[in-house]
C-alpha cells in the first residue's frame, strides 16, 4: 500500500516471531517492547511511515528517529511505535504491516497492549487466533470467557485470523497512565513463552518512580481543590 510505507531491509532467518506494540492504555505495549529491544540489544533495521501518522518526529539526544521502528535479532522481530493509531485508520495500518510481513517466513505474531480494569493485580490476559495456539499461553495468562478488543491490536489480530497466521494477544491489566509495572508483567509472560530471561527489575523500579510522581501530583491537586477560596463580594457603584 502506498499509504503505508515500510522502509527496511528484509528480515533475516526463518520461522520468525514478530512482536508488535503501539501506544494504548497505560502505554503497555510501547514501554514493554522499547525496554525489550534496548536491553536485548536488538538492531534497528527500518521504519514505517504513513500519511495517517501524526506529524511527529521523535528526538533522542538531539537525533531524530522515526516514531514507528522495526528491530531484529535472531528469531525475533519487533515493531515499536511511539504514536497512537486513530481507530478510523487501524485497518489500513494493520493491513499495510501484514502485507509487508507476509513476504517472509513468519511463525507467529504477538501483539502487546493494555486493558483497563478496576483491579490492581497486573494480570496479563491472553487471546489467540485459534485454540491450538491459545493452549501455549493458558498457563501463563488469564483467559477471559468473553469480551472484546479494540484498536490497532484488534486489527492486527483480525488480519492474522483472516490470513491464517497464528496470532497471540497479551493484554496487560492497567490504568490509563504510563504503567511500567503492567509492561513488566507482559515481559514476564514473554520470558516464560520464549525463554528470554529478560530482567524486569529496572522496569519495576521505574514503576515505583512513576507511581510516586503520580501520588505527588494527586496530592497537589487535592490540596488545590480543598484550599479555601476568597469570598467574592458584590460591587456597588
Amino acid at each position: 500500500m502506498d499509504d503505508i510505507k515500510v522502509i527496511s531491509r528484509a528480515l533475516s532467518g526463518t520461522d520468525k516471531t514478530v512482536l508488535i506494540g503501539f501506544p494504548g492504555s497505560g502505554l503497555v505495549g510501547s514501554i514493554a517492547l522499547q525496554y525489550l529491544v534496548e536491553q536485548m540489544e536488538f538492531e534497528q533495521i527500518g521504519s514505517i511511515t504513513s500519511k495517517y501518522f501524526p506529524p511527529v518526529a521523535l528526538m533522542t539526544r538531539g537525533v531524530v528517529n522515526a516514531p514507528v521502528r522495526l528491530y531484529d535479532k535472531d528469531h525475533l522481530t519487533a515493531i515499536v511505535s511511539d504514536v497512537p493509531i486513530h481507530p478510523m485508520i487501524c485497518y489500513e495500518v494493520a493491513n499495510g504491516i501484514m502485507n509487508w510481513l507476509t513476504q517472509f517466513d513468519i511463525r507467529e505474531i504477538v501483539t502487546i497492549a493494555g486493558i483497563i480494569t478496576n483491579e490492581p493485580e497486573k494480570r496479563v490476559f491472553g487471546v489467540a487466533t485459534n485454540r491450538q495456539i491459545l493452549e501455549r499461553v493458558l498457563d501463563e495468562t488469564t483467559i477471559l470467557p468473553m469480551g472484546s478488543i479494540s484498536g490497532i491490536a484488534a486489527s492486527i489480530l483480525m488480519e492474522c485470523k483472516t490470513r491464517g497466521i497464528p496470532g497471540i494477544g497479551l493484554l496487560g491489566e492497567t490504568v490509563n497512565t504510563p504503567d511500567p509495572r503492567s509492561s513488566a508483567a507482559t515481559i514476564d509472560v514473554l520470558n516464560k513463552i520464549y525463554g528470554l530471561n529478560l530482567d524486569i527489575k529496572p522496569l519495576l523500579e521505574q514503576a515505583v518512580e512513576i507511581e510516586a510522581a503520580m501520588a505527588q501530583i494527586a496530592e497537589q491537586v487535592q490540596k488545590t481543590e480543598t484550599a479555601p477560596r476568597r469570598e467574592q463580594l458584590p460591587m456597588y457603584g
